[in-house]
């Protein structure tokens, strides 16, 4: 064992543990039911700090965790008695090259920096939808975001990245220097290392775009499904909305469309008409700055609540589902004594840019169809809650996972990784808690089995295992 003590001599960045001022606020996560107790938390400086936190993790037998954002609702970035490795005060950086269009964003950054800098230059990359997310996580998960339509997924605009792995060595990653482990992290999350820097290309974007929220009432559901499966048929890659399906402040089940058109109000009004002819009770849908985009969503998912997130993939809207899946969560809302927010979202987004990256190009798994996801949120957490939450996700999730199944024949529907509370299942091996990799087995599909080898080659240990776990082929 290295003691603590020890560890601190020649680490440059700042330890934080339970004694300290500042513990709080060093283990607090956007979600408060993914907050862990962590017995160190390093504030790590550069890679030789990332590598002093690795072997004292090691040496100790201490649970590593990697803090980008803190975004993670699975509790990927917090270790209950473990290390935390946090990212986010030294690799908090996003510097653009206007000229090669690039941005150097650190591990801790979130996206909301990379945006406000590159849009300065007319310049943007494919993010979220929400603002403060953390870069890595959602990067490293795939990235899906209101650009996937034009420019694909997050990791298809990666150029470079930074690792240090498991024994504390520092790589760069691209096309040509170590393309075994940069396809890895294009969706195989953190399960390889700590990821301190990103290369990113970025893309020429106008400097305001028509995007906002409307709210429709329950009664429109039928009319605006229609509308919104004929939408679909001529879906342009600059466009995309975001459904979501809960209640208003006054307690009415509403339907609320976050509508984004990449060009002016004028353009996007005329192409959203058939929606606007229904006439919603709110209309706040306008040319805003494209900063602004991904805050649109943030109230929703503001930071100190209590979440549960679960995930399938549709092919597009369909009327039915929608149907079945509102009529259950009005009732979950409707029930005595609830204390959870019921919303379900029906992400629709083109796919065609992501579908011309060869499948097995990288370890994300490319697919036609789009996320929906049960979000839910409560205030007071208690275990009784959580269970609740969790049965109620399932059951809302699985309306859409049966029916999808009818018209696809696809029966692993394992959803959006990054959209998941349950990444990882733990399983108890005489006595002793071991990551259970039957959810990753369905996520990661057909390139499970490669990255189980990478695994084995940078991980064998499988000191990183907090996200999707990937358990390593030690015959291979």
């Amino acid at each position: 064992m290295t003691s603590l003590s020890t560890f601190k001599q020649s680490f440059k960045g700042d330890i934080v543990t339970p004694d300290d001022d500042g513990y709080s606020e060093a283990i607090a996560r956007w979600a408060a039911n993914a907050e862990r107790p962590a017995r160190v938390i390093a504030f790590v400086k550069d890679t030789d700090d990332i590598a002093l936190a690795l072997k004292y993790a090691r040496t100790n037998k201490l649970q590593v965790a990697i803090r980008g954002g803190g975004h993670s609702p699975s509790g990927a970035s917090s270790a209950e008695d473990g290390l935390v490795i946090d990212l986010s005060r030294y690799f908090n950086y996003a510097v653009i090259d206007p000229e090669k269009r690039t941005a150097h964003v650190g591990g801790g950054t979130l996206w909301g920096t990379v945006e406000n800098e590159a849009i300065q230059h007319g310049l943007a990359s494919v993010a979220g939808s929400v603002n403060h997310t953390g870069v890595s996580g959602l990067l490293l998960g795939g990235g899906f975001g209101f650009l996937t339509g034009e420019h694909g997924l997050v990791i298809d605009s990666l150029l470079q990245a930074t690792i240090v792995t498991a024994n504390g060595t520092a790589l760069t990653l691209n096309e040509s220097e170590n393309a075994d482990l940069f396809w890895g992290i294009r969706g195989g999350g953190s399960n390889f290392g700590v990821c301190t820097e990103f290369i990113l290309r970025l893309h020429p974007q106008r400097r305001t775009v028509f995007a906002g929220n409307v709210v429709f009432p329950a009664s429109l559901l039928d009319d605006l499904m229609n509308v919104l499966c004929q939408w679909w048929t001529t879906v342009k890659n600059h466009e995309g909305i975001l459904q979501v399906l809960g209640r208003d402040p006054a307690g009415n089940d509403c339907i609320l469309l976050t509508l984004f058109y990449n060009g002016s109000e004028e353009e996007g009004r005329k192409n959203f008409q058939k929606i606007y002819d229904l006439k919603p009770i709110v209309d706040g849908a306008r040319e805003i700055p494209f900063e602004s985009l991904n805050s649109l969503s943030n109230e929703m998912f503001e930071h100190g609540s209590n979440y549960h997130l679960k995930s399938v993939n549709q092919s597009g809207p369909r009327q039915e589902i929608t149907k079945s899946v509102f009529k259950r969560l009005s009732e979950l809302n409707a029930a005595p004594g609830n204390d959870i927010q019921h919303n379900y979202i029906f992400e629709y987004m083109p796919h065609r840019v992501v579908l011309t990256v060869p499948e097995g190009a990288t370890a994300f798994l490319r697919s036609p169809r789009g996320m929906t996801g049960s979000a839910l949120k409560w205030t007071r957490n208690t275990p009784s809650t959580e269970d609740a939450a969790k049965r109620a996700a399932r059951e809302l999730t699985n309306i859409v996972a049966e029916a999808e199944a009818e018209v696809s024949g696809e029966k692993n529907n394992s959803g959006y990784g990054n959209f998941n509370s349950e990444a990882q299942v733990q399983i108890t091996v005489n006595g002793v808690q071991v990551p259970d990799d039957s959810n990753s087995r369905v996520l990661f599909g057909p390139n499970y089995s490669r990255l189980q080898r990478l695994k084995a080659q940078y991980d064998p240990e499988n000191v990183f295992s907090k996200w999707f776990p990937i358990i390593p082929n030690l015959d291979a």
